[in-house]
Parts: structure tokens; sequence; C-alpha cells
């Protein structure tokens, strides 16, 4: 099993030559959005924090796990954006922490508004090699460091977002930085973060009072990898319930089948507070050493804005 784990760690962390996806993925992407474009900040109509935590792969050793704090608040009538997103990610013996801090200055386009954002970044890179089984001596390897070893990373990124009462779209590379990420003393690098992009929508389709359709999507992109793509369909009822279905692609490239099927229930349980929880039924291979993922989130708005001043109204689960 420990061997299972090192390669699970090394594939996911990869080397620049492999150039694999290595930002941690969440289902609830819809609550998280400023974790991945910072034109975000500042969209909601009052200040709002959200919270998440997921747990992938149940059952599986070292799989990986994360827990977000993001934080956005709206200025100026809505003008100007400012947000934080804290968050906590590990898999095997990397244990990852991040702050990012971003602003967004929001011009009205058409029928909404168009914030253009940037944001910087800090994150610590902590490994301890101790946990790992290796098939020779560990100091034989000069990009093995002998204990725990940890790095700290600045970075910088920016995205585009648009929003309406019904429509949202946004654009962004939130760490433009090539940074070095191997932990040893070699001049040889081995590793490097690479660019992510990622381009994610959603539309409101009212089918009457109590009902509504909110197809959304997120794909995601690093060079010299596959494409990945999180669709999902959501129905919400009486403007409160929510219940939805999301597709991820990714999973085994010999039969196609996708990475996961993921089920999501959500509720706004008062005018501030919401609560959503989703289950992923694992798709690939995977799923014979694991009994899926489960993530849950809750955000609390804080306030209440008037529609007196408001650019526009801001739909609930987006």
């Amino acid at each position: 099993m420990k061997n299972i784990i090192t390669t699970i760690i090394f594939c996911t962390l990869g080397a620049a030559m492999l150039h694999a996806q290595q930002q941690p993925a969440n289902t609830q992407f819809m609550y998280y959005k400023l974790g991945y474009n910072p034109g975000f900040a500042g969209s909601q109509e009052s200040p709002c924090v959200t919270c998440i935590y997921r747990q992938q792969w149940l059952g599986l050793d070292g799989a990986p796990s994360m827990a977000i704090a993001t934080f956005n608040m709206p200025l100026n009538n809505q003008r100007v954006g400012l947000g934080a997103n804290l968050f906590r990610h590990t898999i095997g013996i990397t244990t990852m922490y991040n702050l990012d801090l971003a602003y967004s200055y929001r011009v009205r386009l058409g029928k909404g508004m168009l914030g253009l954002g940037i944001q910087g970044s800090l994150r610590t890179l902590e490994q301890d090699f101790q946990k790992t089984t290796a098939t020779q001596p560990k100091d034989q390897d000069q990009s093995i460091p002998g204990g725990t070893s940890s790095k700290l990373l600045f970075n910088f990124g920016t995205g585009l977002y648009y929003n309406t009462d019904k429509f949202y779209i946004g654009v962004s590379a939130p760490r433009l930085l090539e940074n070095n990420i191997d932990h040893s003393d070699s001049d040889i690098i081995i590793s490097r973060e690479v660019q992510h992009l990622y381009l994610m929508g959603g539309v409101t389709l009212p089918l009457n009072e109590n009902l509504a359709l909110k197809p959304q999507g997120l794909l995601k992109y690093a060079t010299g990898a596959p494409v990945d793509f999180d669709a999902n369909l959501s129905l919400l009822v009486q403007n409160r319930y929510m219940v939805g279905l999301t597709y991820r692609l990714g999973g085994n490239k010999v039969d196609g089948s996708g990475e996961s099927l993921d089920l999501m229930l959500g509720a706004q349980l008062t005018d501030n507070l919401m609560f959503a929880l989703s289950y992923d039924m694992t798709l690939s291979d995977i799923k014979n050493h694991s009994n899926g993922s489960i993530e849950a989130s809750v955000r609390y708005c804080i306030g209440k804005v008037s529609d007196q001043g408001k650019e526009y109204e801001n739909p609930r689960f987006f």
C-alpha cells in the first residue's frame, strides 16, 4: 500500500517534463470561484465567508484531503472587490498551505458587471520523506531529502469574470510563475509549477415560479496535460433547495469513462446561511481501492443589502 501511495504522490506533484495537473480539484467549484478566478471578488452583493472540506478517495491511506476558507466583499457600490483564500491540502507525505489575496475592479458592461482581477499568493510545500518506502537507499538519490523539507513560494495571477443576474462566465490564470518546486539540494531542476488556465460559466433557466435549472461548467487546462472538465446540472426548488449532478472528465485513458459522477444536495437554511454536501462516485480504476469522495461547504453572507442602489441581484447557489 505504501508503494501505491508513493506512486500517487509523485504522479500528482509530477516532474516538469510530465506537465501534470498540479492544482487540487473540488466538486463544489461553484462555491469556490475565487479560488479559480480573482475577478470574482466583489461579485456577491454582501460580504460572504465560505468554508469547504473535501476528503478524496475514502478508505485509501494517504489520499488527498483539503480544507478551505474563502472570503470576498464588494466595496464602492460593487465597483471594487476584495477577497482572500486560505487552504490546506494534504496528499501522502505532502502538505501545502496556501494564501491568496485578490483585488478586482468592476465595470458596468451591458446588463452585468465585468471584474478585472489580480491576485498574489504565498504557499508552503512541506514533504516528510521519512514516510516514504524506497527500493534502494534514499541517500543515493540527491533529489530525495533525508527528512522533512519545506519551501516557500510566491506567485501571482489574473482573471476576468462577467456576471448578470442570470449568467456568468470567467477566464483566469491564477498562477503565472513557473516556480521550482524541488526539495533537493541539487542544481538540476526536476519539477516546476506549471500554469493552469480556467474557463467557467453558468446560466439560470427558469422553468416556472418554483423551479429553475442551473447548468454550470469548469474547464481546466495545463500545458502538456489532458483537458479536465466538470459539467454540473442543478435543479433549484423554490429558490431555496438544490439537487445537482456533476460529471468529471479524466480517469482512465483506456476506457474513457471519466473520473467521477457526483451527487450534490444543498439548502439555503436562512437568508444568510447556505449548506451543501456532495458525494463523488469514482469511475476510474481507483474505485477498486476507495469508497468515493465527500465534500461539504457552508456559506454565510454578512448582513443584507437593500435593492436600492444595487447593480444587480445575485442568484442563490451561484
